[in-house]
């Protein structure tokens, strides 16, 4: 029976390269299964930025050593990472690598049981290429043995490197190792160091990675390090629960920045849940530096991952404000200052995505001290420094709106920001004075109502849990035809990424965007470049509409048991293949939906209610890892023996049905996915955003 992912992976082995040349990154995958999931970004050190080539055994032991005595693994400080330079110049007789015979004597498995002794974890390093960076031999058509020498010598990370590739593909060079980690029998966390051509945040989930280097290397100055995260703007989307962006090792304590740099930069590489890699010497750090490395509540907001990674929610230009949210509702933030004198930076807690509260509890990460404020937020930030809080909900809510049907841009809004003048109601963006749009327009087809805007754009609602269903068709107004117009549109609830659009051109039609929103006190309605310029950036959320009901908690769907036609039915991926696991991210109509049900006719995924719950909501389709126009499914739902809903005869390019269904009473919910009729090759459905409302 033929089935797509195996299509897909082999689209992307021979397509890889040519996404270089596109200024559009493809809707991202990122759920296939990692070599090793990973639930919070690897913590440790690495040997590179500050010793380079300069290592040996003795050093690795006595980092180690530093890492316990310094009670850094307390903290979750766990991996010793050996980078380049531990080798010997070739392989042995049996084609297998060898560790430099004076700087590493003892040998690596040695090594692994003194840093294992310590409860701590042992990483290396290699390059997908015939030699890595300093020349030594690479594992390019290696794989296997060099993944069974790593497994024999108890590793616990390895780091793959780009270096001497011979222009070879890269996402077949970085799945092969990450296919020969998985047949190894060890768990070996598998971080993919491709800084070079092709986006490693598209192909590096499907290849196995745990994380995924986004940029280049860094070096010890303010500017390297600025740079590197103005590189991490837009790849939000990209980062998940089991595998993370990861723009470079900690430069922290090297001496090549100030004090109130280096705390920026801790700062705002925690609220990325970017790998925190020491790359200092912990033999002999100040106490400034082990402040810094060893503050517990921003290590904890490093950890801790609700459903996206932090981002930039405003840019002031000199001054910036990135924000996180946390699963206990609070927001962690970032007021971040890049100029060379002091500055002020405001936002409220409504740009943080926590309105609706008469009152809130600022905890600064940095001094340690508690202040209250009515939703404004301000700190005077010192030059090429950072003020980070956590932001909580303190008191009262307010009302939510009442049930009924509405359009967003009739309603209040609890903050908005725009890329050039304002957000704009019922007109396209236009210029930057406010009301000097035109009648919403995408590709033709007209909109009464909606949201104009140009990126970087944001506008955020509060729905007091009592709306459980968005609905808008999204594009770019035909005010600008330009080729150079490219956004990507998104939806957060409490301040975790829901669902986005595909990037968006001038020539494209009009996308439905529907999105199941059913518990979430919050919405943000966001529009962002697609890494390529937000000049010509005007994007419309025509007709965007809520659905209110009555307040109510709203839970991802959690299943009793379930039956599926093609492996297991999948928890917020599709279907893939038949491994658990093994699919990417739902996406139905050019939408990609964070949580989802991945199915295959026949499948039928039971839930228990116990008469609690009053709504059942989710967005339903063939998913996008089909094209085959022998795709087509029926969805059902059943509810204890009475069917509540049918759908059409839904195909690989049918638009998504919207499933919205009163379930009050009802004990067992049954969420059908039937054949129509035709065989159940390539029949893939995803129940995307299945929530209840209870």
């Amino acid at each position: 029976m033929p089935k797509p992912l195996a299509a897909l992976v082999a689209a992307l082995t021979v397509a890889a390269a040519s996404l270089v040349a596109s200024a559009a990154l493809p809707s991202p995958a990122t759920a296939a299964t990692p070599v090793v999931p990973i639930a919070a970004p690897p913590m440790g050190w690495n040997s590179w930025n500050r010793f380079g080539c300069n290592i040996d055994e003795n050093l690795i032991k006595q980092t180690a050593d530093a890492i316990v005595a310094n009670n850094l693994d307390d903290l979750g400080y766990f991996y010793v990472n050996i980078d380049d330079c531990w080798m010997a110049s070739t392989r042995d007789a049996q084609g297998r690598l060898q560790p430099h015979a004076t700087r590493f004597p003892s040998g690596i498995r040695a090594l692994a049981d003194y840093v294992h002794a310590r409860g701590l974890k042992l990483g290396i390093y290699e390059s997908a290429g015939t030699a890595t960076c300093q020349g030594l031999p690479g594992s390019l058509d290696h794989e296997v043995i060099d993944a069974q020498t790593f497994a024999g010598w108890q590793v616990d990370y390895l780091k793959y490197d780009n270096c001497n590739n011979l222009g070879r593909n890269d996402f077949a060079r970085y799945k092969a190792m990450g296919d020969a980690l998985k047949a190894a029998g060890r768990p070996i966390v598998y971080s993919i160091c491709n800084w070079g051509l092709a986006e490693p945040w598209i192909f590096g989930p499907l290849a196995g990675g745990s994380l995924w280097r986004t940029t280049g290397d860094i070096s010890d100055s303010w500017g390297s390090m600025t740079s590197l995260l103005d590189q991490q703007n837009g790849l939000e989307t990209f980062a998940r629960g089991n595998g993370f962006n990861d723009p470079d090792m900690l430069e922290v304590g090297n001496g090549g920045m100030t004090a109130t740099e280096y705390t920026a930069h801790f700062s705002l590489w925690a609220l990325l849940n970017s790998p925190l890699l020491l790359g200092n010497d912990l033999r002999s750090m100040t106490a400034t530096t082990l402040n810094i490395i060893r503050n517990a509540e921003v290590v904890a907001v490093n950890q801790n991952f609700s459903g996206t990674q932090g981002r930039k929610v405003r840019d002031f230009g000199d001054t910036e404000v990135w924000a996180k949210p946390m699963s206990d509702g609070s927001v962690a933030t970032v007021l971040f200052n890049r100029s060379a004198a002091a500055a002020t930076v405001n936002t409220s807690a409504g740009e943080l995505g926590l309105a609706g509260s008469s009152s809130y509890s600022l905890r600064n990460l940095w001094t340690f001290t508690n202040s209250t404020s009515t939703g404004a937020i301000s700190a005077s930030v010192p030059a090429h420094g950072a003020v980070m809080l956590r932001v909580t909900r303190a008191g009262s809510l307010a009302a939510a709106p009442a049930a009924g049907t509405y359009q967003v841009s009739d309603m209040a809004w609890a903050a908005s920001s725009n890329g050039w003048g304002p957000a704009e109601r019922n007109l396209s963006n236009g210029e930057q004075a406010a009301g000097d749009g035109r009648a919403l327009a995408i590709n033709g087809t007209t909109f009464a109502k909606g949201i104009g805007v140009h990126s970087e754009s944001s506008v955020h609602l509060y729905l007091g849990r009592a709306c459980p269903l968005f609905t808008a068709q999204v594009g770019v107004d035909d005010e600008t035809t330009n080729a150079a117009a490219s956004v990507r549109f998104a939806v957060y609830g409490d301040g975790k990424l829901l669902a986005y659009s595909g990037v968006k051109r001038a020539a494209d039609g009009p996308t439905k965007l529907a999105v199941a929103t059913g518990g979430y006190s919050t919405l943000e309605l966001r529009v962002s470049d697609s890494r390529d310029g937000i000049t010509h950036d005007h994007g419309d959320w025509g007709a965007a509409t809520l659905v209110c009901t009555a307040a109510g908690t709203g839970t991802h769907t959690g299943w009793v048991n379930a039956s599926n036609g093609w492996g297991p039915a999948e928890r917020d991926q599709s279907n893939g293949e038949q491994a658990s696991g093994d699919g990417v991210v739902a996406t139905i109509g050019g939408v990609s939906y964070v949580r989802a049900i991945g199915t295959h006719a026949t499948s039928d995924v039971t839930i228990s209610l116990g008469g609690a719950c009053e709504r059942f909501t989710a967005i339903g389709g063939v998913d996008a890892e089909v094209s085959s126009a022998q795709a087509s499914v029926v969805l059902s739902v059943i509810a204890d023996g009475v069917t509540l809903y049918t759908s059409p005869v839904l195909g690989a390019a049918s638009t998504p049905v919207t499933i919205d269904l009163n379930v009050t009473g009802r004990t067992t919910l049954h969420l059908v996915t039937g054949d129509s009729g035709n065989g159940v090759d390539y029949d893939h459905a995803d129940w995307a955003d299945a929530r209840l409302l209870c």
